[in-house]
């Protein structure tokens, strides 16, 4: 029997195996790194061990650190989450061999499923649809594009796509060193792109008795760098194309689990086209980001069975089947606008409403699972998923609309996340038609999705009136500050937005009435954290949130058509602060794993000359114009800190 869990993981999706322990009277054991010291999944456990450091190559990869803590804590059963061990066949073997219970499938289903180059062979055997594996060696013009892709692992790392044949030893390469610095495997292998494709998803269950589950299917299309940002079930696409193409679906991926002896949780996930045509993709050999919308529709705590089937239980009653339609959505803290940067700070503010329920299966309405709460800091070590709003309803439209009007109305400040673009994302035609491919982002770029809402010139009187009721207290139509011959000067207030300042000038007139340059908007009222303006006949509010001190405060404008960050600009410049012209500067904290050029060199505008890792990604640092390399005061393997100087390029002319 099982009765107290560890669960080596962090974040949300160790909250959400700590919640189903919960509901059935089981002890909860976490372990932590030095960075996650207060994060709310430590805070929430019946007890916790820390993990000496703050990476996960320190931390959350050092399985012997975690079976001893297990041991030391006095657990019984080890729960891996997803990512990190979670698909380590070595390390669940070690789970095993230290006496403890393995909350997932055997070793050997793990290490077949683990290398998709294995795997592929296996289902082409089963009879399952695959890809073939292309030869590096031989592939010509006739075979663009390809897709290059790590052999261990996944989430969308260690993958490129190649378009012409001079990109693709670069394309490996970097693969490779980025398969290897996730997965500490630095396999890689070709296979056809197929464009336009679907990411359709079987969810699959097993136990020791002979029984496999498919729990219906999920649709993945919307990616970014190949990782999911929105998930839902049943699939658009197989209820587009009908019932036959389910039923061939769900027999694959009960084949799947089959051919390997499977028991578990487990994904199979295909590429299919519009044809009803599918291929084999990979096995997650774990519970999915994703698996809320799974449990919605179908009515199952996937956890709770993952417990079931470790504790030698069998799968009773009748397969589930789906009811109703699920949409979940990623929240990340990164940039969009600025090739999906992550960002890293300290979340000040983090308010989602209307949520009717956190970590719960099958829950109705809007459910929330979250790694973070306002105070959490976002750093560099970990990926940077922030949580995962989930809708539930009868019909898919309805939850689409749902899910985006309230990702709107949510408050999240201090780090930038990819919520506007999550909203836009939802409600765009071929989302809402059903039609939106894997290509979805390629064709409709975030900056096609998401404009400056509010404007920022709005967003500024706004967040200066704001400013003002904070020195005054409130301010109310008809408000004066005493008798005045002359009429009242205008008062002037600087923000900065996308490093271009904007000029506020306001005044209160006679009658209560405001004159701002060039708007046409009347003050209804005002105080320190809310705004109520008529603007152009119509009435609306926003709400204002501040962060920072002295010459680094800023203001967070939340109003009904999204929200913006501001910077307040201080009257006076510290001359030292000012940057190099044309200096690249590194845009995150990470670690240099490339440098391309040399000082002296000649370089294109657009050129990549640097390569940063951070949130186990790489990200490339381009030259802002043609030039000269005049500076190069970084070196590989060096660990710098946002906006340090990477390379200054002297432009030409």
């Amino acid at each position: 029997m099982i009765s107290s869990v560890l669960v080596a993981n962090r974040g949300e999706i160790a909250r959400r195996v700590f919640a189903t322990c919960r509901r059935r009277g089981l002890a909860t054991v976490a372990v932590f790194s030095d960075a996650d010291a207060g994060a709310p999944h430590v805070l929430e456990a019946d007890s916790a061990v820390r993990l000496p450091g703050a990476s996960a190559a320190d931390t959350y990869l050092r399985g012997d650190l975690i079976i001893e803590a297990a041991l030391k804590a006095g657990a019984d059963a080890v729960h891996p989450g997803y990512g990190f061990l979670s698909e380590n066949a070595t390390f669940a073997r070690a789970v095993r061999d230290a006496g403890l219970v393995w909350i997932g499938p055997a070793p050997e289903a793990i290490e077949v499923m683990g290398s998709k180059i294995e795997s592929k062979r296996r289902m082409a055997v089963a009879g399952v649809p695959v890809l073939d594996r292309l030869d590096v060696a031989t592939i010509g013009e006739g075979d663009l594009p390809v897709l290059v892709k790590a052999s261990a692992g996944g989430g969308g790392r260690g993958m490129r796509i190649v378009r012409s044949l001079g990109d693709l030893p670069d394309a490996i390469a970097s693969a490779a060193r980025e398969a290897a610095s996730a997965f500490g495997d630095p396999t890689v292998f070709c296979e056809r792109y197929v464009e336009d494709g679907h990411h359709v998803e079987v969810q699959v269950m097993a136990d020791e008795h002979g029984t496999v589950w498919a729990l219906g299917e999920r649709e993945c299309s919307l990616q970014r760098r190949h990782q999911k940002v929105i998930e839902e079930a049943p699939s658009p696409l197989v209820e587009r194309l009908g019932g036959e193409l389910r039923r061939r679906l769900l027999a694959a991926g009960r084949a799947a689990a089959a051919a390997v002896g499977y028991r578990g949780a487990g994904t199979v996930e295909f590429l299919a086209d519009e044809r009803g045509d599918f291929w084999f993709l990979e096995m997650n050999t774990r519970l999915q980001v994703e698996h809320p919308v799974t449990e919605c529709v179908t009515g199952t705590d996937l956890v709770g069975l993952q417990l079931d089937v470790a504790a030698g239980k069998p799968l009773t009653g009748a397969e589930p089947a789906m009811t109703g339609h699920a949409i979940e959505a990623r929240l990340y803290a990164e940039d969009p606008a600025a090739d999906w940067r992550p960002q890293t700070g300290t979340i000040v503010a983090f308010d989602i409403p209307e949520v009717s329920g956190h970590f719960g299966a099958a829950s109705t309405g809007l459910r929330l699972d979250s790694g973070v709460e306002a105070g959490s800091v976002i750093g560099t070590h970990y990926d940077a998923m922030l949580a995962k709003l989930i809708a539930y309803g009868k019909d898919r439209e309805t939850v689409a609309r749902h899910l985006a009007a309230t990702l709107r109305r949510s408050r999240i400040h201090g780090v930038t996340t990819n919520r506007d673009l999550l909203a836009a994302s939802l409600v765009h035609p071929s989302f809402l038609a059903g039609t939106a491919s894997t290509s979805f982002y390629t064709l409709h770029p975030p900056a096609s999705l998401v404009r400056e809402h509010p404007r920022p010139r709005l967003a500024a009187l706004v967040a200066a009136l704001a400013d003002a009721a904070l020195e005054r207290g409130s301010l109310l139509p008809g408000l004066t500050s005493g008798f005045r011959n002359v009429p009242v000067g205008y008062r002037r207030r600087v923000f900065a937005h996308d490093n271009s300042d904007i000029p506020v000038l306001y005044r209160f007139i006679r009658g209560g009435g405001i004159e701002a340059d060039g708007m046409d908007v009347a003050l209804i009222g005002a105080t320190p954290d809310r705004v109520i303006l008529e603007v152009d006949g119509v009435q609306r509010q926003w709400t204002v949130g501040r962060y920072g001190a002295d010459d680094d405060v800023r203001v967070v404008v939340d109003g009904p058509d999204g929200s913006l960050e501001l910077r307040r600009v201080p009257r006076f410049t510290d001359p030292s602060a000012q940057v190099t012209p044309g200096a690249l500067v590194a845009p995150m904290p990470g670690t240099v794993v490339r440098v391309a050029v040399k000082q002296g060199d000649e370089v294109t505008a657009g050129q990549p000359l640097v390569w940063l890792e951070a949130m186990k990604m790489e990200h490339a640092v381009h030259a802002p114009a043609a030039g000269t390399v005049t500076s190069l005061p970084v070196t590989v393997g060096q660990q710098v800190a946002q906006g340090t100087p990477l390379a200054v390029v002297t432009a030409d002319g």
